[in-house]
Parts: C-alpha cells; sequence; structure tokens
C-alpha cells in the first residue's frame, strides 16, 4: 500500500464527526513532529486546531485542511461502512475519502518526502488542521486565524485541500470565494380558527408578498471574476398541523452567497427596507455571516500551482471563484495569497464517498512541487 492511501485509510477509520478529531490530528502530528516540524494546539471548546510549522524564515507556505467529515447517514445506504476504508476497482471508498481526508494525507506525505529531500529548505514549510469546518466554523480556523494574525505569524501563501476539481483532477483551482449569509427570519403573528379572520393575524400571508420579492430580486450583476450575488431559500416552517388552525409564528431560513458588489451590510439593508415596504414590523432576524468574499487573484502560488499541474497532469486549471465556502476565508484576510486544490468533488456529502487511488498519489506530488517551487533549497 503507497502512503497516501496507507495514511489516508488510517484517518478515514477514525469517525471524526465535527467537530470531534477523534484524534486524527495527534496522528498527523506524531508523525511531523519526526520529520521537524514544531507542534502547536489551539483547542477552542471542543474543537482542536493544530499547527505544525518547520523552519521559521520568509518565505512561509502552510498547508490547510480539516479532519472533521459530515454525519455519513444510514450505513444500510452505503455499499460498505462509510468509517472501514475499503478500495474497489482502484477506487477508495468512505466518509472523508474526498473531502477531505485523502488530501490531507497527501499533504503530510508531500512534506515529508519535501523534508527529506530538502533538509536546508528555505523559508517555513507548515499544515494547520481544523476539527470545525464542516460545522458551524465557529472555533476553528476563525479562532486561529484571530490568534495567528495577532502574533503577525499569517503566511504568506496558503494553500487548501479542498476538492475543487470538478471532472478530472487538476481541471479547477479556486482563487477566492464568495461571501456566505445564514439567515433566519421569523415573522410573529396570532394563531386562531381559520373562520375567524378578524381575530387572528396570519405570518404565512404577510410573508408571502416579501418572499416574492426577495427570490426575484437581482442584487446586483457580479464582476469577471464572481458571479452575480443570488438567494436561495433552505428551510420554511409553520402551523400546528391543523387545517383549522392559523399560525403564530412563520419561519424562514435563507442563505445569501454574495460577490463584492454586495457585502453582508448592505445585504441586510436591502432585506430590512424590503420587510419595511411589505408592513412587516413583528419579526426576529438571525443574521450570521459565516464570510465576506474574498479574491486572492493571480501570484506566485497560483502560478505554483498551475505550473505544477501542468507538469504532472498536462492541463492547465480554471482558475474561478464558484463553490461555496471553505476555511480560506479566514486567513485571506490576513494579508496571505490563498489558493484552494484538491480532489474531485463529485462524491462529497454523498454516500459511498470515494477517490480513485491514482489521484491520492498524484495529489502528493503536485503538493510536493508546489513545495519546491516556493520553498527551494
Amino acid at each position: 500500500m503507497n502512503e497516501v492511501l496507507s495514511l489516508a485509510t488510517e484517518l478515514i477509520a477514525r469517525a471524526s464527526l465535527t467537530p470531534d478529531d477523534a484524534g486524527c490530528q495527534q496522528l498527523i502530528a506524531d508523525r511531523l513532529a519526526r520529520s521537524g516540524f514544531n507542534i502547536e494546539w489551539f483547542y477552542c471548546g471542543e474543537v482542536t486546531n493544530v499547527l505544525l510549522t518547520r523552519g521559521d524564515a520568509s518565505p512561509s507556505f502552510w498547508f490547510l485542511g480539516h479532519t472533521d467529515v459530515v454525519p455519513p447517514g444510514p450505513e444500510s445506504d452505503w455499499s460498505s461502512p462509510p468509517f472501514v476504508p475499503e478500495v474497489r476497482d482502484g477506487v477508495l471508498y468512505g466518509r472523508g475519502a474526498a473531502d477531505m481526508k485523502g488530501a490531507v494525507a497527501a499533504m503530510v506525505v508531500a512534506l515529508e518526502d519535501f523534508v527529506n529531500s530538502y533538509p536546508d529548505h528555505s523559508g517555513q514549510a507548515g499544515l494547520i488542521l481544523t476539527s470545525d469546518e464542516e460545522g458551524i466554523a465557529a472555533d476553528g480556523i476563525r479562532q486561529v486565524a484571530d490568534l495567528i494574525g495577532a502574533r503577525g505569524l499569517a503566511p504568506d501563501f496558503c494553500l487548501v485541500g479542498e476538492p475543487s476539481s470538478q471532472e478530472v483532477l487538476g481541471d479547477t483551482v479556486r482563487i477566492g470565494r464568495r461571501g456566505s449569509i445564514a439567515v433566519r427570519l421569523q415573522l410573529n403573528g396570532v394563531q386562531g380558527h381559520t373562520a375567524f379572520p378578524h381575530l387572528i393575524d396570519n405570518p404565512v400571508h404577510r410573508l408571502a408578498p416579501f418572499l416574492a420579492e426577495l427570490i426575484s430580486t437581482k442584487w446586483d450583476e457580479g464582476d469577471e471574476n464572481f458571479p452575480p450575488s443570488h438567494c436561495q431559500v433552505s428551510n420554511f416552517e409553520a402551523g400546528t398541523g391543523a387545517e383549522n388552525v392559523t399560525p403564530g409564528h412563520a419561519v424562514l431560513m435563507f442563505s445569501l452567497r454574495n460577490s463584492p458588489r454586495s457585502t453582508s451590510d448592505q445585504l441586510r439593508t436591502r432585506v430590512e427596507n424590503m420587510l419595511s415596504r411589505h408592513g412587516i414590523e413583528r419579526y426576529e432576524l438571525q443574521w450570521r455571516v459565516s464570510g465576506e468574499p474574498f479574491l486572492s487573484g493571480s501570484g506566485a502560488l497560483t502560478e505554483a500551482v498551475g505550473e505544477a499541474i501542468g507538469q504532472h497532469l498536462d492541463i492547465q486549471p480554471d482558475m474561478n471563484t464558484g463553490g461555496g465556502t471553505s476555511d480560506g476565508r479566514f486567513i485571506a484576510p490576513l494579508g496571505s495569497e490563498v489558493a484552494e486544490f484538491g480532489l474531485l468533488n463529485q462524491t462529497i456529502h454523498k454516500v459511498d464517498e470515494c477517490a480513485p487511488v491514482a489521484d491520492l498519489e498524484k495529489l502528493r506530488d503536485i503538493y510536493t512541487s508546489v513545495l519546491e517551487k516556493l520553498l527551494p533549497a
């Protein structure tokens, strides 16, 4: 069994359901300590974070990853148990194979190989890991970024191992991300009998015209790097279950993914103005900004990643800002150049999540080449 596959299977076998790390980071820390990496732990509530670095000069290059995974759902839906990694027909199956224990394994082995080949490398090589990426991401890299930023330790370059590839390994590299906002809106009315409208205040009726405007609004045009901001409703709840009782409350949950043309503050003001226009006064609005949009653009990191992909895969990746969010949104504001490149994302968060074994080795080779380009001997 090759090194990356061996480590990936060890990690997958640990049921690290967010925010439980299940010992994954300790396993990695023990390995990299043998290669001369310093270890610094950041414990935030139930979340485990670790920073592993070798060297203290400039430039500094860190990999960024997460060891937590989403719940697998009913085990009976899987072809093999989600936390019993299995290779079938050259493909590794298990929860986290693609998102992102396979990439974490490739990072670790790439760092080991690089240090073994270049023990006197220049600059600083590093790896930062969290167990709070798949959850609400409040006590993970968000917290660690504040701490390292205050200490002036932000890396020059940060490569996130999220599964960015779409159809084949290496076809996509993320050089920025849209912002992400989660909204919970509760409208308060007066519950009552459906036969007596003068005695009730139905919040669903109040919500309907607001919702129609919300989902039809064109928030902005986007720009050359970002698609237009958009809104998607995720949940709607109202009623008691009885056919002759109106609800006393209605809860609407929606998500906004925003381009730099619309900041979170601007969007909140527009939503609140929309509520006012529709005469909605009795409401509670919870507005959680998961991350603001950022763009690293083209720099030494993206150039190194593009060259390494071309060298090992003979393709030129599309560099864009698509997809959801990643922990790169917390590192970019520190002034670091951030890019994201990892395995195929076709099976992430799905039953029978998987990654081709050959891609694990190729990813390790690409990561090693990036290290060689940014931290030459």
